[in-house]
């Protein structure tokens, strides 16, 4: 028997299906233990009744975060006792076979919660258990959508993907480069890329017109809120254009991402100041044009500044 998804549960009343996840929580209601199991695709509510011994006392002894793997029917929920805040509020499974996979120790902290009453230290130090809160498995699951996206898109503006090395020749930069020592040449070295820059001119003398990666960045600086070692940019690069072309084109896959998740932007298109204009109005070339109310409604504003000195 192949294993489901907590998720698919819903659809499957009747049926006898295998799962393995962690515990999420567990409640004793005298004759009756519930458990339910949480997976990447959601939770589901486990029933065990003292009908088996053994298997009632192996249930008996699991704790929240536990790892176990069980079999049991897929039954609707009795009425009045449905759950219409989770996809599998509507069954049940009523457990036949139960294994612990893996006990665990009590989390150093509770994992329900965004953790972020949480110290960012202890919670760095446990960076497994931080990892199951819902809020990062969102975050995470959201960047790859968001670059399916971006991939696309750009693809149907016929731009070609080129990965370019992560090993290559130090050029002037606005930072300090990591260096790898050569084994091959001792006393020399390879700078890990600040940008994809030396290549992007490389594509555009040999005739790719239009070019993009998502590229790692690594950069030697000073850590601050805004900085640190690696990030990841959409790196594009296109012939023959004018700063319209560019704009119009990176504003609708702006537009596109943003709107695929929902987000809500305040002005199409996006307003353009000059950097005198923003300098005088906001006094910084970085600067939010939203109200409190729109922030707190997760509004999204754009804007371009042009014409730096």
């Amino acid at each position: 028997m192949a294993r489901l998804a907590v998720k698919e549960c819903a659809t499957q009343i009747g049926k006898t299906v295998e799962l393995a996840g962690w515990v999420d929580v567990r409640r004793d209601h005298g004759k009756l233990i519930f458990i339910d199991l949480r997976d990447e695709t959601g939770v589901v509510q486990m029933v065990v009744t003292p009908k088996n011994g053994a298997l009632y006392k192996e249930a008996d002894r699991v704790r929240p975060e536990w790892v176990i793997s069980v079999k049991g029917e897929v039954r609707a929920r009795p009425e009045g006792m449905q759950n219409e805040k989770i996809a599998t509020g509507s069954v049940e499974i009523g457990v036949t076979e139960f294994v612990v996979l893996n006990p665990a120790e009590t989390p150093p902290f509770d994992i329900a919660g965004d953790g972020y009453d949480i110290g960012e230290e202890i919670r760095l130090e446990y960076r497994y258990l931080d990892l199951r809160r819902k809020r990062l498995q969102k975050n995470l699951r959201l960047r790859p959508e968001a670059v399916k996206i971006v991939r696309q898109f750009l693809g149907e503006q016929k731009f070609i993907n080129i990965e370019t090395p992560l090993l290559t020749k130090s050029t002037p930069e606005g930072s300090r480069d990591f260096l790898v020592p050569s084994r091959m040449q001792p006393g020399k070295f390879y700078a890990l890329p600040q940008s994809p820059q030396q290549y992007k001119q490389l594509f555009m003398i040999g005739g790719f017109e239009r070019y993009f990666q998502i590229a790692r960045c690594i950069r030697d600086e000073d850590l601050r809120s805004d900085r640190a070692f690696e990030h990841t940019q959409i790196d594009i690069e296109m012939s023959f254009v004018t700063r319209e072309d560019i704009t119009r084109l990176v504003e609708e896959m702006i537009i596109k991402t943003a709107e695929h998740f929902g987000r809500t932007i305040k002005s199409k298109p996006f307003p353009v100041f000059t950097y005198s204009e923003a300098m005088e109005k906001y006094g910084a070339d970085k600067f939010d044009m939203r109200t409190n109310e729109e922030k707190q409604q997760g509004i999204l504003a754009y804007a371009w500044v042009v014409d730096f000195p």
